[in-house]
């Protein structure tokens, strides 16, 4: 699988200033759904679960539950956008380039019921930021006298 990705990167990234049309990428988002939803999962168990092996065990089936959602919307808005093929170069580099991080936020604000370009002006930290837990306060340790 990685040398069909690393040729298809070799294809793509030429090609990487055209504007690609509606659809024409889909066929490849589609290939590559299935690792985005297991990448997804793996961050929301880290995320949540933290160093709590219990609690990230009983997190596995909900976050691959929410990882599904996300990673059709990321193909569908990724499909609709005219610079699939520069969010397609991105995921297969592995970084988060201008095109993808749209991406991201129009899929963002659509899993929340906003319209699509409510969330383009903020950036992805904030939205980060603004759902991150609240870090717990550490309980004081023992006191040398």
């Amino acid at each position: 699988m990685a040398t069909t990705l690393g040729v298809a990167a070799a294809l793509l990234l030429p090609l990487q200033a055209i504007p690609a049309q509606a659809g024409l990428m889909r066929p490849v988002l589609q290939l590559l759904r299935p690792q985005v939803e297991a990448r997804l999962a793996s961050l929301c168990v880290g995320w949540l679960g933290g160093a709590d092996g219990a609690l990230a065990a009983s997190l596995e089936k909900p976050c691959r539950q929410l990882a599904a959602p996300v990673s059709r919307c990321l193909v569908e808005e990724t499909d609709a956008s005219s610079n699939s093929l520069a969010v397609v170069t991105d995921l297969l580099s592995g970084r988060l380039g201008e095109a993808s991080e749209l991406v991201v936020k129009r899929c963002a604000a659509r899993l929340l019921g906003l319209p699509p370009d409510s969330l383009r002006d903020v950036s992805l930290l904030d939205i980060a930021h603004q759902f991150k837990p609240p870090t717990q306060a550490q309980p004081p340790g023992p006191q040398s006298r």
